[in-house]
C-alpha cells in the first residue's frame, strides 16, 4: 500500500474516533482522557484519572456536562461516568483477544493538554508486564509513547475499533492498555444488565 494511502486511512481512523474521546477535568485535581462507551451517555475512564470524584466532561463537539461517578475499582484502574446526553457517538468494539504481537494499534488522548493527539504503534505482548505482576489481569503492552493525558482514552487497532483503554507509561517507549474484554468485565460486574445493553448500541 502507498504511503499516501495509508496516511489517508490512519486519518480517517483517527478522526472517527475523536468523537467518541472526551477530555475529563478535576479542576485542581488535573485533567485526562474518557472514552464514551454508551450512547445515552456512559463513560469509561480510568481510576486514577477520576480519583473517586464526578469531573466535567468536554465532549468532543465542545459541549459541557457535569457528571456522576457510577463505578469505580482501584486495582483495575477503572472508572464509569454518566453524563445526561443522548445520541452521542461510539467506537466499533473490536476483539483484545486477538491482539498479537506485532498488531498496530492507536492511542487517543490529551497528553500535556493536547487534544486528540494520537500516538500509534506496535504490540508487544498482551498479559502481565514484568513492571506490574500484582495488576489483577492481562495489560496491552504496546511500543509506543504515552504521556500524561492520554489517560482513559481509547486504544484501537487499524481498523478503528476499540481494543483498550491506555492507562500508564511502562518505560520510554513502551505504553500499557487495559484490554477491552477486563473493562466489559468490569462494567458487567458494576453495572450488570445496563452494561450489557450498551455493547449492541456500538456502532
Amino acid at each position: 500500500m502507498l504511503p499516501n494511502t495509508i496516511n489517508k486511512e490512519m486519518t480517517a481512523v483517527i478522526e472517527q474516533v475523536r468523537r467518541s474521546l472526551v477530555h475529563l477535568t478535576n479542576g485542581s485535581q488535573g485533567s485526562g482522557a474518557g472514552t464514551i462507551w454508551h450512547a445515552d451517555g456512559l463513560i469509561l475512564t480510568n481510576a486514577h484519572v477520576v480519583q473517586r470524584h464526578a469531573p466535567q466532561v468536554v465532549l468532543a463537539d465542545g459541549r459541557v456536562f457535569s457528571s456522576r461517578l457510577l463505578a469505580y475499582d482501584e486495582a483495575l484502574d477503572l472508572a464509569a461516568l454518566s453524563i445526561d446526553a443522548h445520541e452521542l457517538p461510539t467506537i466499533e468494539l473490536g476483539n483484545s483477544r486477538q491482539l498479537r504481537p506485532g498488531h498496530w494499534v492507536i492511542a487517543i488522548g490529551h497528553p500535556w493538554g493536547v487534544l486528540g493527539a494520537a500516538s500509534a504503534g506496535t504490540v508487544i505482548d498482551v498479559g502481565v508486564p514484568l513492571e506490574l505482576p500484582r495488576y489483577p489481569g492481562d495489560l496491552i503492552q504496546v511500543g509506543l509513547q504515552l504521556r500524561p493525558g492520554h489517560s482513559g482514552g481509547p486504544m484501537v487497532d487499524g481498523n478503528g475499533r476499540l481494543v483498550g483503554i491506555n492507562t500508564m507509561i511502562a518505560g520510554p517507549q513502551v505504553g500499557l492498555a487495559i484490554p477491552l474484554h477486563t473493562a466489559k468485565q468490569f462494567l458487567r460486574d458494576h453495572l450488570g444488565r445496563a452494561s450489557e445493553k450498551s455493547e449492541s448500541h456500538h456502532r
